[in-house]
């Protein structure tokens, strides 16, 4: 639970602080532009605010790590990939994302502090604890704070602790560690298919060499 309100308060601070121009930067999300990555936030925190007030009966399903499904790289042929620059675009002024954002992105995160850890959720025909269901998304904002800084030196990282956390996590998905020499930043980057390993890594990287990169959807 932690984890999941310092990614996110982070990542809504990131976006607060970037100047306009940033906006029409790209992003480490192949086609999209930054305000498209925050636009598809604000579907985010959407997604999280439904999730924590749709309960279940039934037993979990799965867990933080099988939320997440392996899936094939985007090709930009989704349709709901290719809505989002148009959802973006219409809100004309960076000002206005940003605004939307931190409304709707500050009700996700209080509800989050507020649900019980051991309440059940369902979510995408699934059940799972509202513990594992927030402990799942520090990777999804942990990466795409990666993401809204890929072409911005300058704005603010995750902090350490979510690095760490959505690191053991992806590990988990993977099936095994990655090497020890590998940052967290970048088990994350090689790992889900955000940087392509160079040739000693690669070497590093042994069997996972050959599964990588681990798609999350």
């Amino acid at each position: 639970m932690d984890h999941f309100s310092r990614s996110w308060t982070a990542l809504l601070a990131a976006v607060a602080g970037l100047p306009d121009e940033d906006f029409a930067r790209p992003s480490g999300c192949a086609g999209w532009l930054v305000r498209d990555l925050v636009c598809h936030l604000v579907i985010d925190a959407q997604d999280v605010l439904i999730t924590l007030v749709t309960p279940a009966d039934a037993e979990p399903t799965v867990d933080a790590a099988g939320y997440w499904r392996l899936v094939e790289p985007p090709t930009g042929d989704d349709p709901l990939d290719a809505l989002v620059p148009r959802l973006a675009a219409a809100y004309g002024e960076p000002r206005l994302l940003r605004f939307h954002l931190d409304d709707v992105g500050s009700a996700a995160g209080r509800a989050a502090r507020l649900a019980d850890p051991a309440a059940r959720v369902g979510t995408q025909d699934e059940v799972l604890t509202v513990g594992d269901y927030l402990s799942a998304y520090v990777v999804e904002w942990t990466l795409h704070h990666l993401d809204l800084i890929a072409h911005l030196p300058e704005a603010p990282g995750p902090p350490a602790e979510t690095l760490a956390a959505a690191r053991a996590l992806l590990e988990r998905i993977a099936g095994g560690p990655f090497p020890g020499s590998f940052s967290d930043r970048d088990a994350l980057l090689v790992g889900t298919g955000r940087r392509m390993p160079t040739a000693a890594e690669k070497a590093e990287l042994g069997d996972l060499a050959e599964r990588v990169p681990f798609v999350l959807g």
